[in-house]
């Protein structure tokens, strides 16, 4: 049987040529008519960042490094994946074969197309992986989910018996010092607008100096967030809110904190880099990653980077291998 190594390069170069041949693009067509929020772009996007930031044989190997080689345990582990942005539960799915247990998927509906495709082409790779389909009259080892904080009070009561590795909601941030390039605001509007902001990486709030004024290059939407953006912007209207209308999203300056609705994005702006850094400090806890031109932050990302999360970027900072290593 392969070794993790080979059948992940070998994925990574399987994936290459993405949307450009008649399978794949088949594949796209039915990920877009599960979920109306996923463009081509995004799911492109999404392959492309797995690719090169996941699949090159260098990386996995440096990767695998900092585990112990050890004999597989074939434990069953429950993965729960998300559908919020393309292929959201690939890295589980990756640790989970890299540990030599046995993943028992539970897809997103909103994901199904674009994941059951990559398991495609790993057993089309290695025949005898182990890779199955989560039944919920089993008992699992351990479980892996993703959801919302009330998904997860379910998961644990439904797998109280189980380790579990569960994930919640997060936000991402960026602090700008006023001195950012064309460059670093295209990278920042990245950060911003893909995946139409749903991902836990996708930034919504902005530290900025106070009085800075700056102007992110428009961004082409999906439907559904664009309509989100349009009725949200009558609310703030009506209510005598203000705001800064970017043509895709509504920028609202104030308190430091997350907004609650998709398609606003709040400013904070700060005195000294100090206040910001105390409110870093506090907040951890709710942070996913941190924009920023210099390491403010131990999630700290440059500009346009943070949905390129590498291998050893840890959704909540939870070692996933290290948790599969433990049970």
């Amino acid at each position: 049987m392969k070794g993790t190594v080979e059948i992940f390069t070998e994925l990574g170069a399987r994936l290459a040529r993405f949307g450009e041949d008649d399978v794949s693009r088949e594949v796209i067509a039915r990920a877009i008519a599960d979920n109306e929020w996923f463009s081509e772009a995004d799911i492109c996007c999404a392959v492309n960042a797995i690719r090169c930031d996941m699949l090159s044989k260098g990386d996995i190997e440096q990767w695998l490094a900092h585990y112990p080689i050890c004999a597989p345990k074939h434990k069953s582990i429950a993965l729960i994946m998300a559908g919020n942005i393309p292929l959201v539960g690939f890295f589980d799915l990756m640790c989970v074969i890299a540990s030599g247990n046995t993943p028992y998927i539970k897809y997103s509906s909103k994901d199904k197309a674009l994941m059951s495709h990559i398991v495609e082409l790993l057993f089309d790779i290695e025949s005898q992986l182990a890779i199955k389909e989560y039944d919920d009259a089993l008992d699992y080892d351990a479980v892996i989910a993703t959801g919302g904080d009330s998904a997860n009070i379910y998961f644990r009561n439904r797998f109280k018996d189980a380790p579990c590795l569960l994930r919640g909601s997060r936000h991402s941030a960026a602090v700008l010092t006023g001195k950012e390039s064309e460059e670093e605001l295209q990278g920042l509007s990245r950060d911003i607008f893909t995946y139409s902001g749903l991902g836990c990486r996708s930034v919504s709030l902005l530290f900025v100096p106070k009085g800075y004024q700056f102007t992110l290059p428009r961004v082409a939407m999906c439907l559904p967030y664009h309509n989100n953006y349009i009725q949200h912007r009558a609310l703030l209207t009506m209510t005598n809110q203000p705001f800064e209308d970017s043509g895709e999203a509504l920028f609202v300056r104030g308190e430091a904190h997350f907004p609650s609705k998709l398609s606003q994005i709040n400013i904070a702006e700060y005195g000294s880099l100090d206040e910001v850094l105390e409110w870093l400090r506090r907040n951890d806890e709710h942070l996913q990653c941190v924009v920023a031109s210099t390491k403010l932050h131990g999630r700290c990302v440059p500009f346009g980077q943070a949905q390129h999360p590498e291998l050893t970027n840890y959704a909540d900072e939870k070692d996933t291998m290290a948790f599969l290593y433990s049970i």
